[in-house]
């Protein structure tokens, strides 16, 4: 096993863990019975969003273009690496930023409410949404196909 695809393994698995530690605490939050709960899995999901998801991500992205580089496969011409590619950078690009600003404005307004000590309309509208949810299960629901594509490499 080359060095390059032993790194990508391990960012991969830094990856799914971010994503687990993110989405999970995301879905717990948004049926919390309490206020100072779901203010806490907010503000865990928050940070394991910006320490491990994020980082694992981009580390995952370029350890994976490095072993490309090393396995001399052309990332250009090889179909399913370009789709591999495209569902990747739409995880970085779409997905992970519109799950960001959806879960600060959350975490934002769970801290005031906690601060506060009672549920405030803001916070009600903001759980409402469910931009945070949604788009945190969208980067989960992306990992199959991250995984189907290498592996059958269907075209």
């Amino acid at each position: 096993m080359s060095f390059w695809r032993f790194l990508h393994l391990l960012t991969l698995c830094y990856f799914m863990a971010g994503v687990g530690g993110t989405t999970v605490p995301i879905w717990r939050a948004w049926f919390a019975e309490t206020l100072e709960r779901r203010a806490l899995l907010i503000e865990e999901a928050h940070r394991n969003e910006s320490t491990v998801l994020l980082p694992g991500l981009i580390a995952m992205l370029f350890s994976g273009y490095a072993w490309a580089a090393s396995a001399n496969i052309n990332v250009v011409t090889t179909g399913w690496l370009v789709v591999l590619q495209l569902v990747t950078w739409s995880d970085l690009f779409i997905f992970l930023p519109l799950m960001g600003v959806g879960l600060r404005r959350v975490r934002y307004l769970a801290l005031a409410a906690a601060r506060e000590g009672e549920m405030t309309e803001e916070l009600k509208s903001a759980l409402a949404d469910n931009v945070p949810l949604v788009f945190s299960t969208l980067i989960a629901a992306t990992i199959p196909v991250m995984v189907l594509l290498p592996v059958f490499k269907p075209f």
